[in-house]
């Protein structure tokens, strides 16, 4: 299993527009992908907008990306420099 500790860079964390756009990029990104905020260990489905917000993860926090993919590692190193750096969209060159 590959996974990426991050800590969320949006100020108002994985919450309404955030969460979208990175629910967007995980889904993009052609693997199965899990988040869990890094306190609580519990994973969700990062493709599941409902469940990305029923995380309650908020800026700052520490959340951890995970692949259980054979192919997950470029993946996951993109959705972390999302989240990392809150970013508005996902640029194709990353």
């Amino acid at each position: 299993m590959a996974e990426r500790r991050v800590n969320v860079g949006w100020p108002e964390g994985l919450h309404a527009r955030p969460a979208s756009i990175f629910v967007r990029a995980a889904t993009a990104a052609g693997v199965p992908v899990t988040i869990a905020k890094a306190a609580d260990g519990r994973a969700v489905n990062a493709a599941s907008v409902l469940a990305v917000l029923g995380l309650g993860v908020r800026g700052g926090e520490e959340v951890v990306l995970a692949s259980t993919a054979d192919n997950a590692e470029a993946a996951l190193d993109r959705l972390a420099k999302l989240v990392t750096e809150g970013l508005e969209e996902l640029p194709e060159t990353v």
